[in-house]
C-alpha cells in the first residue's frame, strides 16, 4: 500500500522571518530524505502565488494563495516576523487560518505567528509562548491565553507554539518525534547539528531579566542605586530603611513601580550583572558570584537554574564574547 504524504501547509506573508518559514520545513523535508519516500508534502501559501518578500529582503516563492487550501491538512504552520502586525489585520489571512484549522490535525505557530493564531481565536484558553521580546504583549493583548515566557515551545492539545526563529526548528523536531519516534528525530537533529531537546529555556537568550523600572517614581533614586551596590545587604528591611519607609508600605510601592517583589527584583538584577560578567570578562565564576552579590557560587548556580535552566558555566560557554573563557 502506497503511503499518502502528510500535507504540511505553511502560511507566510510579506515581512515574514525567512527562518520561521524555511527552518521548520527543512526539518520536515529531512524526514523525506531519510525515509526515501514522500512522507511530508510541503506547501507554502501567501497572499498570492509567487514571490514573497521576507523581512531580510530575500524572497521565497509561494505555491499558492492563502485561500488555495487542501481539503485535508495534517499540520498547519503560521510563520512570524516583522510583518506580523499587518498580518494580524489581514481579514483574508485570518479567515483562511480559521478555515485551515478546522481541516488540520495539528496547528503550529513559529515566533510571533502566535499573535496571528490568537487573533484567529485559536489560542483562547490555551497555554502558549512566543519570542521572549513579545511575551508580555501577547499576554496583554490576549488575556485568555496563558503565556509561558520561558518555554522554547509548548503543546496544548493539538496547538503548538514556539519561541523565536530557530525555536521553530526545535518544535519541528518535536513534531517529527511525535510522528516517527525518537530515532528519526535524533537522526534529523544530528544531520543538522542541533540539540534534540535544547537545554534551558529562552530566558537565557534575553537581554535582561529585570524589567525597566519606573525611575521617575517614588523609588527612582533607590532603583538607580541598587545596581551599583549589589554586594550590599539588599533585603526588604534594608531597602525600606534606605527609602525611609515602613517595610509594608515599601513592599507595596516597590511592587507597584517595578511589577516585582523586592527579593525577586534584586535576584533578577544580580542575574543580569552576573550574565554580563560571564559573557564580557574572564573573571572566575566564583568571583562573578561575589561581584554580582550572590555571595557564593552555589547560590548563584541555584538562581541560574531557577530562572534560566542552565548553570553559570554552561551559560558562559554558550555566550562568552570570545567564544568561551580563556
Amino acid at each position: 500500500m502506497v503511503e499518502t504524504p502528510r500535507q504540511i501547509v505553511m502560511f507566510a506573508f510579506a515581512g515574514a522571518q525567512i527562518l520561521d518559514v524555511v527552518g521548520p520545513l527543512q526539518m520536515l523535508a529531512a524526514v523525506n530524505d531519510a525515509r526515501a519516500v514522500p512522507t511530508y508534502k510541503l506547501t507554502i501559501l501567501a497572499e498570492r502565488k509567487g514571490a514573497i518578500a521576507t523581512s531580510s529582503g530575500m524572497q521565497l516563492v509561494a505555491d499558492g494563495a492563502w485561500t488555495d487550501l487542501p481539503k485535508t491538512i495534517d499540520t498547519l504552520i503560521v510563520a512570524g516576523g516583522d510583518g506580523t502586525r499587518e498580518a494580524m489585520r489581514n481579514k483574508v489571512l485570518v479567515a483562511a487560518i480559521r478555515t485551515a484549522a478546522k481541516r488540520a490535525r495539528r496547528i503550529v505557530s513559529v515566533c510571533s505567528g502566535a499573535f496571528v493564531l490568537a487573533v484567529a481565536g485559536l489560542l483562547k484558553d490555551k497555554r502558549a509562548t512566543t519570542h521572549w521580546q513579545n511575551t508580555d504583549d501577547l499576554a496583554r493583548l490576549f488575556p485568555d491565553t496563558a503565556v509561558e515566557p520561558d518555554a522554547i515551545y509548548i503543546r496544548d492539545g493539538n496547538v503548538w507554539t514556539s519561541a523565536g526563529v530557530t525555536a521553530g526548528m526545535d518544535l519541528a523536531l518535536a513534531l517529527i518525534r511525535e510522528d516517527f519516534g525518537d530515532e528519526m528525530a535524533l537522526a534529523v537533529a544530528r544531520r543538522h547539528v542541533l540539540f534534540l531537546m535544547r537545554p534551558g529555556g529562552q530566558s537565557q537568550f534575553s537581554a535582561h531579566l529585570a524589567i525597566d523600572p519606573n525611575r521617575d517614581g517614588k523609588l527612582g533614586k533607590l532603583l538607580r542605586w541598587i545596581p551599583e551596590h549589589l554586594s550590599d545587604a539588599l533585603d526588604c528591611a534594608a531597602l525600606a530603611r534606605r527609602a525611609n519607609m515602613s517595610e509594608r508600605n515599601f513592599a507595596r510601592v516597590f511592587r507597584a513601580e517595578t511589577g516585582k517583589t523586592p527579593a525577586h527584583f534584586i535576584e533578577c538584577v544580580r542575574l543580569d550583572a552576573a550574565r554580563r560578567l560571564l559573557t564580557q570578562s574572564d573573571m572566575p565564576v566564583e568571583g562573578v558570584a561575589v561581584r554580582a552579590g550572590f555571595g557564593s557560587e552555589e547560590r548563584m548556580r541555584r538562581a541560574f537554574q531557577r530562572h534560566l535552566k542552565v548553570s553559570p558555566a554552561a551559560f558562559r560557554e554558550r555566550f562568552h564574547a570570545n567564544g568561551g573563557p580563556s
